[in-house]
C-alpha cells in the first residue's frame, strides 16, 4: 500500500496530484528549484525537497536527485506528473531500482512510445525521408521526435525552407528534450486534433475513455480541450477508440496515458503516444465521474479495474489560461500575480497562489478552468461567463482571446479546427475595452483623499486622470461637488476605492477596482495609470529591436554581422524564455547598425537586442 508520494513535477499538475494524496490519506512530498523555494506546490506539500541546479529550468531533468530526494523524504512511490520525466524510461527504472513504487507505465512501454518514429514503425506507419521531400509532398510538419508540446515542431510550405526548419527543430528539439533528433511527416492542413484517454491495469483491461477534442492551438500547443470531441460519427469513434487500445495493448501498456490523433476527411491519422497523464485528462475526469490520478495509484498498487468504465455523462470545458499576450505572437509574460479568483460551478487547477511571481523559467501555465454540464452548449457557456467575471490581477494573459474563442461561432458550432487562430487570431484580439473603465478607475482613485477631494465652492477646473487602455491613452475629467463626484453624462452611483456604480442612459453598471502600484484592473479590463506631468521619452534609434521578455540568446542568425543588409522579417536572432525559442525578425529591409549581443548572453525586457536602420 502506498503510503507516501513524491510528485517529480511543479506547478499546477503537483497541486492537483497532491489534492488527490490528501483525499486518499497519503502524504506528500514536493521538489523544488531554488527559483520555486516559495512555489505552491512547496508550500502546500507535506515535506518539500530543494533540489540542486545549475540552472532552475534543468533542476527538475536530474532523476537522480529526485530519486535521492524521494529516498531522503521517505516517500515509497513516485508521480511523474506530466513533465519531460514522465516519459523517461532510464527514470522509471531508477526509481524502480531505488525500490520505489512507480505510478506510471512499465520503462518498456515507455521506451516503445517515448520516440514519435519508433511508435508509428510499432503502428506499421513510416514518416517522410527529409531527404526525399518534393514539392508535391507540400506542405510538411517537422517534429521532435522525443517530447511534445509544440516544441521543436515547424511547417514547411516551401522546399527552400525545409533546411532552415529542421536545424531550428533540431536546436529547440535538443534544447527542451536533450534528444535533437527530429522528423518530417505530411502536414493535415486544417484538420482536428482528437485524442483518446486510456486506462490499463496489470490485469489485461484496458478502458478507452471517449474522446477529446484539442483543436484550439497556438504554436501547435492547447489552448482549449473539450470531452467528447463534438460531432464525430459514432463509427469514427469506434475506429479512434480500437486505435487506443491497440496501440496500448502492443506495448502491454498500463495506467493512464493518450493516444492522439489528427481527424480530416472523416480519417483518422495517428500522431503519438502520450505515455503519461495530459494537461487537459479534468475534461476526462468531469464527463466520466473519475479521479484519474487515483485510478493511477490504485492500477500502481495492483487493483483491478472493472470490466467496463462508468459511462459518460454530460460535456466538458477546458480552458488554459497563460502569462503571454496573444496580440504580441503569443509572447510570455512575467510579473507578480497579484490576484487568481475565479466564480463558483468551474474547476480551477493552478499551481499559483496570489502574490506568487511569474518567473522566466518555466511555462506560462498560470492555471486550467473547466466547466462541466449536461451539455456542449452549457459548458461553454458557462467556462466563458466564468472566465469574464474572473479577477486576473498582474501581467498580460491570454483570458480575453478565450473568453472570445470560447463565444466565436465557428467554436459554438463545433466546426473549429487546428487553423482556428490562424484564420481568427487579429479579430479574436482586436481591441474592445471598456469606455466607463477609466472613470471608474480615476473614481476610485479619487476616493480617500479628503472627505470632500477638490470640491469648491466655486466652479473650477475638473480633475483629470490619464490612463493607457488597450494601447492608447485616455483622459478623464470629473468634478466634486457638495453631493460627490460628477462627470458629464454619467451619473455616479457610488464610489469608494474598490467599487464604483455608474448609471449612463438609465443602465447602471457595477466596476470593482483593484490598484497594484500604476496597474489598475477595473472588472476584466487592465489599465495603466500615467503620471500626470509625463517623463521624457527614453531616445532609442529607429529601428530598434528590443528584448520583449527575460531570455537567453540562444543563437544569432548565420554571418550576420554588423553592416550586414537584412530583408524585411529576416530573423536576426532567437531569444529562448519559458522553455521556448522566440525569433527576433528585422521589422523592415535595411542594414543591420547594431548588434550589441551575444550568443548565450541573459537579457532583461527592454534589452536592446539589435538596430536596423532603413535606407
Amino acid at each position: 500500500m502506498i503510503t507516501s508520494v513524491l510528485v517529480a513535477n511543479r506547478g499546477e499538475i503537483a497541486c492537483r496530484i497532491f489534492r488527490t494524496c490528501r483525499a486518499s490519506g497519503i502524504r506528500t512530498v514536493a521538489v523544488h528549484s531554488d527559483a520555486d523555494e516559495g512555489a505552491l506546490h512547496a508550500r502546500v506539500a507535506d515535506t518539500a525537497v530543494r533540489l540542486p541546479g545549475d540552472t532552475p529550468a534543468e533542476t527538475y531533468l536530474r532523476a537522480d536527485l529526485i530519486v535521492k530526494a524521494a529516498v531522503a523524504a521517505g516517500a515509497d512511490a513516485v508521480h511523474p506528473g506530466y513533465g519531460f520525466l514522465s516519459e523517461n524510461a532510464a527514470f522509471a527504472r531508477a526509481v524502480l531500482d531505488a525500490g520505489l513504487v512507480w505510478i506510471g507505465p512499465p520503462p518498456g512501454a515507455i521506451e516503445a512510445m517515448a520516440s514519435k518514429t519508433r511508435a508509428k514503425a510499432l503502428l506499421g506507419l513510416a514518416p517522410l525521408d527529409a531527404d526525399e521531400v518534393t514539392e508535391s509532398d507540400l506542405p510538411v510538419l517537422v517534429k521532435a521526435a522525443a517530447g511534445g508540446g509544440g516544441r521543436g515542431m515547424r511547417v514547411v510550405r516551401r522546399l527552400a525552407d525545409l533546411a532552415p526548419a529542421l536545424e531550428g527543430a533540431r536546436a529547440e528539439a535538443a534544447s527542451a528534450f536533450g534528444d535533437g533528433e527530429v522528423f518530417v511527416e505530411p502536414y493535415v492542413e486544417n484538420g482536428r486534433h482528437v485524442e483518446v484517454q486510456v486506462l490499463a491495469d496489470t490485469h489485461g483491461t484496458v478502458w478507452a475513455l471517449g474522446t477529446r477534442d484539442c483543436s484550439l492551438q497556438r504554436r501547435h500547443q492547447k489552448v482549449v480541450e473539450e470531452a467528447p470531441a463534438p460531432g464525430l460519427p459514432a463509427d469514427l469513434v469506434d475506429e479512434l477508440h480500437a486505435l487506443a487500445v491497440r496501440a496500448a495493448r502492443a506495448v502491454d501498456y498500463t495506467g493512464a496515458g493518450t493516444v492522439e490523433f489528427l481527424v480530416a476527411d472523416g480519417r483518422a491519422h495517428f500522431l503519438e503516444m502520450n505515455t503519461r497523464l495530459q494537461v487537459e485528462h479534468p475534461v476526462t475526469e468531469a464527463v466520466f465521474g473519475l479521479d484519474l490520478v487515483a485510478e493511477q495509484i490504485r492500477i500502481a498498487e495492483g487493483r483491478a479495474l472493472p470490466a467496463e468504465p462508468p459511462p459518460a455523462r454530460g460535456h466538458a470545458v477546458e480552458a488554459r489560461l497563460y502569462a503571454e499576450d496573444p496580440a504580441a505572437g503569443w509572447t510570455p509574460q512575467t510579473g507578480t500575480l497579484h490576484r487568481l479568483a475565479v466564480p463558483g460551478g468551474v474547476r480551477l487547477d493552478t499551481g499559483f497562489g496570489d502574490g506568487d511571481v511569474i518567473g522566466v523559467h518555466y511555462d506560462p501555465l498560470l492555471a486550467k478552468v473547466v466547466a462541466h454540464a449536461p451539455t456542449r452548449e452549457e459548458a461553454v457557456r458557462t467556462l466563458a461567463g466564468a472566465l469574464e467575471r474572473a479577477a486576473v490581477h498582474g501581467p498580460a494573459t491570454n483570458r480575453d482571446l478565450l473568453v472570445a474563442s470560447l463565444r466565436h461561432e465557428e467554436f459554438t458550432s463545433g466546426r473549429m479546427d487546428t487553423g482556428f487562430y490562424d484564420r481568427h487570431l487579429a479579430a479574436l484580439t482586436a481591441p474592445a475595452p471598456d469606455p466607463y473603465a477609466p472613470l471608474a478607475a480615476a473614481l476610485a482613485d479619487a476616493h480617500g483623499r479628503s472627505r470632500f477631494g477638490g470640491w469648491r465652492n466655486l466652479p473650477s477646473q475638473p480633475q483629470t486622470r490619464r490612463y493607457l487602455m488597450a494601447g492608447e491613452e485616455h483622459e478623464v475629467r470629473y468634478h466634486h461637488t457638495r453631493t460627490g463626484p460628477a462627470a458629464d453624462g454619467v451619473h455616479v452611483v457610488h464610489a469608494d476605492a474598490s467599487l464604483v456604480v455608474l448609471e449612463a442612459d438609465g443602465v447602471r453598471r457595477r466596476f470593482e477596482v483593484a490598484r497594484y502600484g500604476d496597474r489598475v484592473h477595473v472588472n476584466a479590463t487592465a489599465l495603466t495609470a500615467l503620471p500626470r506631468f509625463p517623463e521624457p521619452e527614453d531616445q532609442r534609434a529607429p529601428g530598434s529591436l528590443l528584448a520583449p521578455m527575460p531570455g537567453t540568446v540562444v543563437r544569432i542568425a548565420d554571418g550576420l554581422v554588423t553592416g550586414s543588409g537584412v530583408g524585411a522579417g529576416e530573423p536576426i536572432l532567437w531569444l529562448e524564455a519559458m522553455k521556448m525559442q522566440h525569433v527576433i525578425s528585422a521589422p523592415t529591409a535595411g542594414t543591420l547598425t547594431e548588434l550589441p549581443v551575444t550568443t548565450g548572453q541573459q537579457v532583461q525586457v527592454g534589452t536592446l537586442l539589435a538596430v536596423v536602420r532603413t535606407g
